[in-house]
């Protein structure tokens, strides 16, 4: 089998001479960096290499099982620098002229305390939707404009560096974090967080992307070995990263708290040294995650330039790691250029004389479309959607009335309002029943008063108000259609369970479902299922009936009842695709028997599915799921044609055309799958490659798709060889609506 070699893992002797990054050429306020650097002291070195706000130590590790609300409240410790509620400050030299950068969370919008003592305004941010919605919309060009608006927010309220985005692979339904992270798919991912990244820095602020790397759960996060082969690694979790690196240029990447075959993300040379800088050509600044207190002469000597917040105790190790050996002051040199150069970009080095007066208004506007653009069409049999002007709503479920818009922990906003759902539905003109409506404000506010109040980590879990078959009977006789809202919360600091009303379904869910299904079904009526989640949940359906309609409005930021509304009514078609494999269960996923934890392990994780991740596992094993990778429903038909592929300079160009067939405006994503040669073993089925959302096409209205999938994105990682390559043969390319729903193949030979 003929292959072609096109890139070989940096050698240690290349590496070095790229580590050395040519100072001498780099300026700082006019002047070269090494004379900066030279007139700096020890101490002032030090301080440079870490943040401002430091305590004695980190806050107590989290236990396997440990409850949210038990972790401190960062917010408390955060509140009292230049920005209040900002993550951090950098340390400043006023005779140098070296200003203290601030870093902000998060991926859904920055995050800065709103209010101050002493002073009348206030500090609101825009709630965009979370990470699974802005991957569901296929949308890189939306996407840039929402980061775009976060980064004007950021640059107008007097931050920096934005924490944000988060990227990590949805290796496992249960991790905390996946309503903040993209996708089972690293080319989604990385595309995604590419737009994400180009958008937020087209204001002059940087962006630290993030966790760095193979962070895939938050249980035991400080420390959790995860176990994998390079392949894996390569191919799948550091894949998105790469993209986004080389195609956008982050200012800075967050490392991970976990352990990567035994080592630290915040002091693994290999990964930071040789494959970050070495063979990605990444040139901007390594940072710890928050209290990633391990060693601070391993971190620095590894190429970790700066520590967050910092602690003494990492002050006094790195003085130490000098003394013996453990790091060079050549080491630690190149950290704080890497740091002042990143430094020299920001708004606060450049004297900007922010606003404190961002578009809001137009940024909420953006937020709502974008919330439109990644809602899920699941099921639509016989059309029960969109629904008809004016009708009378009868809305179930505690999150109709109390809408999830983000998830809890750094990538919670401080917003202004949020628009619900009954709220949403009445603002487009839609009678939203009383009874019920009242029943469950009264119910949701009652409920609260006996739960712990909303923290920085936690929302309060008030179980659903349980539906009477006489209260469903009489809502479905006196409005048109009957909608219930299914929710979740989850967020940073720990995994959801495999217990009812987390992953499986609550007694009271189960109950409720049917019910209402059988009420509306027994008056003539449509019901309505959304799910209000960054995720999923098990559904092992067991009711002989079901819903007519099913929609998952994801977490959808401060305007969610109005993009809800608009997708329902028809004013928006919905043209969402699920950036992850649904199964029918849990058991299923070919990471569930390793997860958190892997059996007979305590602090480890085996990640025995290596490459087979989602879709490339269930095509492999030709496994049926509930609903496969990139599937999402239209109010529009599409129909694909004329597909061509043909070999160009650098790669392979895709062309075909893409027809509305239905009665409704609509948009397409039409995604792009590769097939390797059948001489090839042990590859994925088929893999994405490309994929493009069309404008929208009216009733009968095409329009051609034209991608271009770079020579580069062929090639596999060779284990033996160290080394990527192309191998040679017979490929296919499929031209599909979902990874299950392929509508046309061609073949090209390399």
């Amino acid at each position: 089998m003929k292959r072609t070699l096109i890139a070989m893992v940096t050698s240690v002797v290349a590496l070095s001479a790229c580590c050395g990054q040519g100072t001498e050429k780099k300026t700082y306020d006019g002047r070269p960096m090494d004379e900066i650097i030279a007139s700096l002291t020890l101490e002032q070195k030090v301080n440079i290499v870490m943040g401002t706000r430091r305590g004695d130590s980190n806050p107590p590790e989290e236990a396997p099982g440990m409850p949210a609300r038990h972790f401190h409240d960062p917010i408390e410790d955060i509140s009292q620098g230049r920005i209040k509620g900002a993550a951090a400050d950098g340390y400043a030299i006023d005779s140098l002229h070296i200003p203290s950068v601030i870093y902000a969370d998060g991926p859904a919008g920055l995050r800065i305390a709103p209010l101050r003592d002493g002073d009348p305004h206030t500090y609101y941010c825009t709630a965009f939707p979370t990470g699974t919605s802005l991957a569901a919309s296929w949308n890189t060009v939306s996407v840039g404009q929402i980061a775009a608006a976060i980064g004007e927010e950021v640059k107008e309220y007097g931050v920096d560096i934005l924490l944000a985005p988060a990227l990590n692979i949805h290796r496992n339904p249960l991790c905390g974090r996946n309503f903040e992270y993209y996708s089972e798919d690293p080319f989604l991912a990385g595309e995604i967080a590419a737009a994400y990244t180009e958008g937020v820095q087209s204001n002059g602020v940087g962006v630290s992307l993030k966790h760095f790397a193979v962070n895939n759960q938050e249980t035991l996060r400080n420390g959790v070995d995860a176990q994998l082969s390079e392949r894996a690694m390569r191919e799948i979790y550091l894949k998105g990263f790469e993209r986004a690196v080389r195609k956008a240029h982050p200012w800075s990447i967050m490392t991970s708290y976990n352990k990567i075959n035994g080592i630290l993300a915040s002091e693994h040379e290999w990964l930071l040294n040789e494959v970050l800088r070495g063979e990605w050509g990444f040139d901007g600044v390594v940072m710890t995650d928050w209290w990633a207190e391990e060693n601070g002469a391993r971190q620095q000597a590894a190429g970790n330039d700066l520590l967050m917040p910092g602690t003494q105790r990492q002050y006094d190790e790195i003085l130490a790691g000098l003394q013996d050996g453990t790091l060079t002051e050549a080491q630690l040199d190149r950290n704080v250029a890497n740091i002042l150069s990143m430094i020299e970009k920001t708004p606060s080095f450049k004297n900007y004389k922010f606003s404190n007066n961002p578009d809001l208004d137009g940024h909420a506007r953006l937020s709502r479309y974008q919330a439109s653009q990644g809602m899920v069409l699941l099921e639509n049999d016989g059309k029960a959607l969109p629904l008809a002007e004016g009708c009378k709503v009868a809305l179930f479920g505690n999150a109709g009335y109390d809408t999830y818009v983000g998830g809890t922990g750094s990538g919670n906003v401080n917003r202004k309002y949020t628009v619900c759902i009954d709220e949403g539905l009445r603002n487009a003109g839609f009678s939203v029943y009383g009874p019920l409506s009242e029943a469950y404000v009264t119910f949701i506010e009652d409920q609260k008063k006996l739960h712990e109040a909303a923290s920085f980590w936690a929302l309060p879990e008030i179980g659903e108000k349980p539906v009477t078959k006489a209260e469903a009977d009489k809502a479905a006789i006196e409005n048109d259609v009957l909608v219930l809202v299914l929710s979740r919360m989850a967020g940073e600091g720990g995994d959801r369970e495999l217990r009812k009303g987390d992953w499986y379904l609550s007694d009271v869910e189960r109950e409720n479902m049917k019910t209402v299904i059988a009420a509306a079904h027994a008056a003539g009526k449509s019901a309505i299922l959304l799910f209000n989640m960054g995720s999923v949940v098990e559904l092992d359906w067991d009711g002989t009936d079901f819903f007519d309609a099913a929609l998952h409005v994801w977490l959808p930021g401060q305007e969610a009842g109005n993009a809800v509304a608009d997708v329902l009514s028809g004013k928006v078609s919905p043209s969402g695709k699920l950036p992850f494999t649904w199964t029918g269960k849990y058991a299923d996923y070919p990471s569930a028997s390793n997860f958190p934890l892997s059996p007979d392990s305590d602090r480890a994780v085996r990640y025995e599915e290596d490459i087979y991740v989602g879709y490339r596992y269930f095509d492999k094993h030709e496994t049926e799921v509930l609903y496969p990778f990139g599937h999402g429903l239209s109010y529009a038909d599409f129909e694909y044609g004329g597909l061509s592929v043909k070999k160009v300079k650098g790669g392979i160009e895709v062309a075909l055309v893409v027809r509305n067939t239905g009665e409704h405006a609509g948009q397409e994503v039409v995604q792009v799958y590769v097939s390797a040669p059948e001489n090839v073993k042990d590859r994925p089925v088929k893999e994405l490659k490309a994929f493009a959302k069309t404008r929208t096409l009216a009733p009968g209205e095409e329009c051609a798709v034209n991608i271009l999938i770079p020579e580069e994105d062929l090639a596999v990682f060779d284990e033996t060889a160290k080394a990527w390559v192309i191998n040679h043969g017979i490929y296919k390319v499929h031209a599909a609506s979902s990874s299950a729903d392929v509508r046309c193949t061609a073949e090209f030979k390399k």
